[in-house]
C-alpha cells in the first residue's frame, strides 16, 4: 500500500511478466536463451499474435511454455480486455522488421492505436513466441473529447486534469477538476513540499543528518533499517517519493511537525484543506483503517476531536508498529473519511509551488522516478511523478516540462468505495493523454 504504481513497469509497457508486479500496458518478458530466427517465422509469429487476440487461435498453439508459465492465458485475455477497451478491436500486422540479435520490431493496429514493441520466437520447428513487448502505443484519431467521455464512464468517481501549470492555462482535459478525492500515497507530494518551504526558509537543510526513529509498515525498505540509522534529509525525501516509503515519509513528518505541512496545504491554496486536517503519517491511518471501528469514529468527528483521539492514539501505540494490528487492504476501507484528499486543481496549485522554488532540488527528486517509457521521455525536457493507491483508491500525477519550457500537469484521480480500481485501466488513459497535441 501507499507505493508508486509504476515502480515496476514504465508506463506505455503493460507488463505481465511473472515477476511484475505491477500491470502497466503489454509486456511479456523473453527469456535469456531467445536465439535469432528466420524473418518469416517472426512474421507468421506477429500473425499468430493477432490471432490470439481475435479468438482464432488458442495461446498455446503459439506461445511457449515458459511464456504461459509466467503469463497465463486468462492474463493474456485481460490483457487482450484491457488494450480493447481504450484502442478498440485488433486489426492486424502492420509492420515486422528483424534485428541483428535475432528478434523483430513490429507494429501491430488496434482500431484506435498502433501498437509498436518487440516479438523474439524460440528455435526449431514450432518456433512459438517467448517474449513480446509492447513498448508505446500511438493513438490514432484520438482526441480528449473520447478519452474524457470513456473517463466518465468509468464507475466510481473520476477527475483528470492535463493543463498548463500557469493559472491562465487552458486545459487540454478537465474532468472534475475541483472534485477532491482520495489519493493514497500522492499525499506525499505535500510533505516533499513542505520540505523545500524549510529548506529555503534556511530552517533545514537536504544534508542535514538525523536518526532513523520513525518506523512504519511497507511499502519502502527503511521499515528494516536499523533504529537510529544516520540518513540525511535528502536520502528520507528520495525514498519517500521514488519508492513510496512510508518510514521514511513518517521520519519526514514527525522532522517537520504536523502544523508544517497543514500549513504548505493552506500556502498552496487547497479547495477544502479541512478534509486534509488533522494531516495524517502513515502509521496513523494503518491504525485507523486497521481498527474499523475506531477508523469510523474518527471518520464522524470534527477536527478538534480528531486531534484528540490521534493524540489517544500515539500514547497507546507509542510510536510502535507493533502495537497496531495494519488492515489487510483486499477492498476499499473508509476511503471517504480516512485518508488525504486532494482535487487535480489542489495539485495543481501544490506543483506551481514546486516549480517557483529556486532550490530545484525538490524537483530533481520528483524526476528519479519519472514512470513514463524511454518512447515517451523525448516529447518533454522534465518529468516528475508520484502516485498513490490502496484498494478501490488511485491517483497518477505528473509534473512536465515541454521542449519550449512550459510546464504542465497531468493528473487522473480514480474512486471507488464499492469495488478495485484497475491500475492499467488508468495508466493507458494517460498514455493516450500524453499523446494529444497541446498549445
Amino acid at each position: 500500500m501507499f507505493r508508486s504504481l509504476l515502480t515496476s513497469c514504465a508506463l506505455g509497457m503493460v507488463c505481465i511478466a511473472a515477476t511484475s508486479t505491477v500491470p502497466a500496458g503489454a509486456y511479456m518478458q523473453a527469456p535469456e536463451h531467445d536465439v535469432a530466427d528466420s524473418e518469416g517465422r517472426l512474421a507468421h509469429r506477429a500473425q499468430d499474435v493477432v490471432a490470439v487476440f481475435k479468438g482464432a487461435l488458442e495461446p498455446d498453439e503459439v506461445f511457449a511454455e515458459s511464456f504461459l508459465a509466467a503469463v497465463p492465458p486468462t492474463q493474456l485475455q485481460a490483457i487482450n480486455a484491457q488494450l480493447t477497451a481504450q484502442f478498440g478491436a485488433v486489426v492486424g500486422v502492420e509492420t515486422v522488421t528483424p534485428r541483428p540479435d535475432g528478434q523483430a520490431n513490429i507494429a501491430i493496429r488496434f482500431e484506435r492505436a498502433l501498437a509498436r514493441g518487440t516479438i523474439a520466437v524460440a528455435p526449431g520447428p514450432e518456433g512459438k513466441i517467448t517474449g513480446l513487448l509492447f513498448k508505446v502505443f500511438e493513438p490514432v484519431d484520438d482526441s480528449a473529447a473520447k478519452i474524457t467521455a470513456e473517463l466518465a464512464a468509468l464507475p466510481g468517481r473520476v477527475t483528470a486534469l492535463f493543463a498548463p501549470l500557469a493559472v491562465d492555462g487552458a486545459p487540454v482535459i478537465s474532468l472534475g477538476a475541483e472534485q477532491p478525492l482520495a489519493i493514497g500515497s500522492a499525499f506525499k507530494l505535500y510533505v516533499l513540499a513542505a520540505l523545500a518551504e524549510q529548506v529555503d526558509r534556511h530552517k533545514t537543510g537536504w544534508d542535514r543528518t538525523v536518526e532513523l526513529t520513525a518506523k512504519s509498515f511497507p511499502s519502502g525498505m527503511m521499515q528494516d533499517w536499523p533504529d537510529g540509522s544516520p540518513v540525511t534529509l535528502h536520502t528520507l525525501a528520495t525514498l519517500m517519493i521514488s519508492i513510496s516509503d512510508n518510514t521514511a515519509t513518517d521520519q519526514l513528518i514527525a522532522l517537520l511537525g504536523r502544523e508544517a505541512i497543514e500549513r504548505e496545504i493552506r500556502a498552496s491554496g487547497h479547495g477544502a484543506p479541512d478534509s486534509m486536517l488533522p494531516f495524517l503519517d502513515t502509521l496513523e491511518l494503518f491504525a485507523l483503517k486497521g481498527d474499523v471501528a475506531r477508523g469510523e469514529r474518527f471518520g464522524q468527528a470534527s477536527e478538534s476531536e480528531q486531534r484528540a483521539l490521534l493524540r489517544q492514539l500515539q500514547s497507546e501505540i507509542g510510536g510502535d508498529r507493533n502495537a497496531i494490528t495494519p488492515p489487510v487492504f483486499t477492498e476499499p476501507t473508509l476511503i471517504d473519511t480516512v485518508e488525504w484528499f486532494a482535487s487535480p486543481a489542489d495539485l495543481r496549485g501544490l506543483l506551481r509551488r514546486l516549480v517557483e522554488r529556486k532550490d530545484t532540488t525538490a524537483r530533481a527528486i520528483l524526476a528519479v522516478n519519472p514512470s513514463v517509457s524511454e518512447a515517451v521521455k523525448p516529447q518533454w525536457s522534465y518529468i516528475g511523478y508520484k502516485g498513490g493507491s490502496e484498494p478501490g483508491v488511485l491517483n497518477l500525477t505528473w509534473l512536465l516540462r515541454d521542449r519550449e519550457e512550459r510546464w504542465h500537469i497531468l493528473t487522473l484521480g480514480w474512486n471507488n468505495p464499492d469495488a478495485l480500481v484497475d491500475t492499467s485501466t488508468l495508466e493507458l488513459f494517460a498514455m493516450r493523454i500524453m499523446a494529444l497535441p497541446r498549445s
